[in-house]
């Protein structure tokens, strides 16, 4: 499953499979860049620090004492995705004591760790502040070089082997790769503010899935993105692990960083600052014209997939999932249906539907599709239309609703459908077997295609007296073109 859809792919990762996650909705802990970087950075490695010493207690099934297979926690940090002709692959170190900086085009290794010391966040801030007071400007194609990792991934992975296989390219690129993260100090402020702040909030969504397309180091497991006005988020690539073990380390890291952490009157980190740190080091390219030509073609591709992207994000506040029980319905099956609803309303009609199901129960599990559009709820749909009796409709939509959680359940304990014809599509690839009916099937576009991701995973939050600190969550881009 990893290798044929993830890493054979060689389309952008960028939009086509990476994925985002946002900050706080209504609160930005300070407004100071260099002091939420020195906070989120520390979080981010006392989140490391838990699983290398297997501190983190493993995640359940909700409401049960069933644990979920952690492995995918394994490759989370110093991890990169790096590309090749015909496969990519993923490659992971056991450890690392900086993290890769991006600024202004400009590249960084931070140490993070002086003598086996894990940093201060004040300290880290400081180091962070050297970067955003830095003056150099970018090298000769240096600027844009993170296009490289937004485009094509053939061409890409030729221009790797053949520039940045040895000298100061090698041990430039090998400093972002080896990294425990990426982290992009962006110049832009975003988030819910201004006059139309549910504009912003698209931008802001847009900003997390692909940047300017050169901003961020979409082959890293992660890069976090500090914004200029304090705000974060992050762009986590996919084939490493799937949406809920990330918002799992982003709900610590925010949960961390607010609460634990915290700053001072002035929005500064807090601890001290020792004299005798490193200074951030910043990274040497030697970046030919043959170089900077693939370049602006990696560019002008992750443009065009950046710019068909249409986005719209929104808070909404008339019911939540709370109300949702209260009718004894489940709020997965509830959301589920009504989109299926919005599709008929916007489109006449109905269309293959993918929602996420995870599979962790299992050792090493990642995930099978529900396929959530069922004829029980294209009937409620059509009646609502058509505008039936109310009695009518409320028992379609619960027989739409226990459908819904009937296919879920199978999915999740194994029983599902797409991964079986994946795997049987797999094996008629290699004995050499043609099978038009497999052949078809997988090839059929998910114009819907849905994920739900857990929020408040650990109890760290107290949303109920502070409904302040809830997250946005976070999304991904279109699987199929029309969709």
């Amino acid at each position: 499953w990893e290798e044929y859809v993830y890493l054979r792919g060689r389309n952008p990762i960028m939009v086509n499979s990476n994925y985002y996650g946002m900050d706080f909705l209504y609160v930005t802990p300070t407004t100071k860049q260099a002091a939420r970087a020195g906070n989120t950075i520390t979080a981010l490695l006392l989140y490391r620090r838990k699983i290398n010493r297997e501190e983190l207690k493993p995640s359940r099934v909700p409401g049960t004492v069933v644990p979920l297979c952690a492995a995918q926690c394994e490759r989370m940090f110093n991890s990169t995705c790096t590309p090749g002709e015909e496969t990519d692959t993923l490659k992971h170190w056991e450890d690392s004591e900086f993290v890769a900086v991006h600024h202004r085009g400009r590249y960084f290794r931070l140490w993070v760790y002086s003598h086996g010391r894990l940093l201060s966040p004040r300290e880290i801030q400081h180091q962070i502040q050297k970067i955003l007071d830095d003056p150099s400007v970018p090298s000769p194609g240096e600027e844009r070089l993170g296009a490289l990792t937004a485009g094509n991934r053939v061409p890409w992975a030729r221009v790797r082997k053949q520039y940045f296989s040895s000298g100061v390219n090698k041990r430039s690129l090998d400093c972002i790769e080896k990294a425990a993260f990426f982290v992009t100090l962006d110049d832009e402020e975003e988030g819910m503010k201004g006059d139309d702040p549910s504009g912003n909030l698209d931008r802001y969504a847009k900003s997390l899935l692909h940047g300017k397309c050169y901003d961020r180091w979409f082959d890293k497991s992660f890069s976090v993105v500090i914004f200029k006005n304090g705000k974060t988020g992050l762009n986590a690539e996919h084939s490493w692990a799937d949406a809920p073990t990330v918002a799992h380390l982003w709900e610590f890291t925010l949960a961390t960083d607010a609460s634990q952490l915290g700053y001072d009157a002035n929005g500064n980190c807090r601890g001290e600052v020792q004299r005798c740190l490193l200074p951030p080091q910043r990274l040497s390219w030697d970046i030919s014209s043959e170089v900077q030509e693939q370049i602006n073609e990696s560019l002008v591709v992750a443009r065009a997939l950046a710019d068909d992207v249409d986005c719209h994000v929104f808070p909404f506040s008339v019911f939540g999932k709370g109300s949702i029980k209260k009718l004894k319905i489940s709020p997965d099956a509830f959301i589920q249906i009504s989109l299926q609803l919005a599709y008929y309303r916007d489109h006449g009609g109905f269309c293959l539907t993918y929602e996420a199901s995870m599979t962790r129960l299992f050792r090493e599990g990642r995930t099978e599709t529900v396929r959530s559009c069922s004829k029980e709820s294209c009937a409620f749909v059509l009646a609502l239309e058509a505008k039936e009796e109310r009695e009518q409709c409320i028992s379609l939509l619960r027989k739409a609703a226990e459908k819904h959680q009937n296919l879920y359940k199978l999915a999740m304990t194994g029983s599902g459908v797409d991964r079986h014809l994946f795997c049987l599509y797999v094996v008629s690839k290699y004995l050499g077997v043609e099978s038009p009916f497999l052949s078809e099937v997988l090839s059929e576009p998910w114009r819907l295609s849905t994920s739900q991701t857990p929020v408040q995973q650990m109890e760290l939050f107290d949303l109920i007296n502070h409904p302040e600190f809830i997250s946005l969550g976070g999304g991904f881009g279109p699987v199929a073109d029309d969709g």
